[in-house]
């Protein structure tokens, strides 16, 4: 058989091994009490100490601790709500109109025809240097009668314009003749213009 060096070398290495361990049990074959007295121990026979493997626990792995995120706690949001819509505010009541003076009264107007009042007027024209006399009120009262005292005075001032006649002269003739006819011409009555 032609090996190799190499071959040798392995095949001589497991023998070494091999005898090594097979040593120990080939070395001392078991005994019996009355055979080799020198292999026992007073106390009788004495099995080796038992060595038990190591018991090699995995290691134990801990989770990581996880800490709780902090519980924040918000405040709630503060809504800002809008004034509910407001009625707008009725407008204030428009101040009076200034008071104006009450407007005059309408212009009196004669009721009766100027025609009827112009001959009265005449016998004023007649009187202007003598005075009132019984002619003049038996012709004109009778005429003015049916009038109130502002209608009347109206009439003889309309009667006096029409016939061109000096308004300052014949106005106060005018009022005496209604003072002689019962009636009263309102104070400081002048013809309206």
């Amino acid at each position: 058989m032609a090996s190799s060096p190499s071959k040798l070398s392995a095949l001589s290495l497991i023998l070494m091994i091999f005898i090594s361990t097979a040593s120990p049990i080939l070395a001392c074959p078991p005994c019996h009490e009355h055979e080799h007295p020198s292999h026992h121990h007073k106390k009788g026979h004495e099995k080796p100490p038992v060595v038990k493997p190591p018991v090699v626990k995995p290691p134990v792995v801990k989770p990581p601790v996880v800490k709780p995120p902090p519980v924040i706690v918000k405040p709630p949001p503060v809504i800002v709500r809008p004034p509910p819509p407001s009625v707008p505010c009725p407008p204030p009541p428009s101040p009076p109109p200034p008071s104006l003076p009450p407007p005059p009264p309408p212009p009196a107007t004669c009721p009766i025809d100027s025609l009827k009042l112009g001959a009265c007027v005449d016998l004023l024209g007649g009187l202007v240097h003598i005075g009132v006399g019984d002619p003049v009120v038996n012709h004109c009262c009778p005429i003015l009668g049916g009038l109130v005292e502002l209608e009347a005075a109206v009439c003889l001032c309309t009667t006096i314009k029409l016939k061109l006649l000096n308004i300052n002269i014949y106005l106060p003739l005018a009022l005496k003749l209604l003072l002689t006819c019962g009636k009263t011409p309102p104070p400081g009555f002048t013809c309206p213009n």
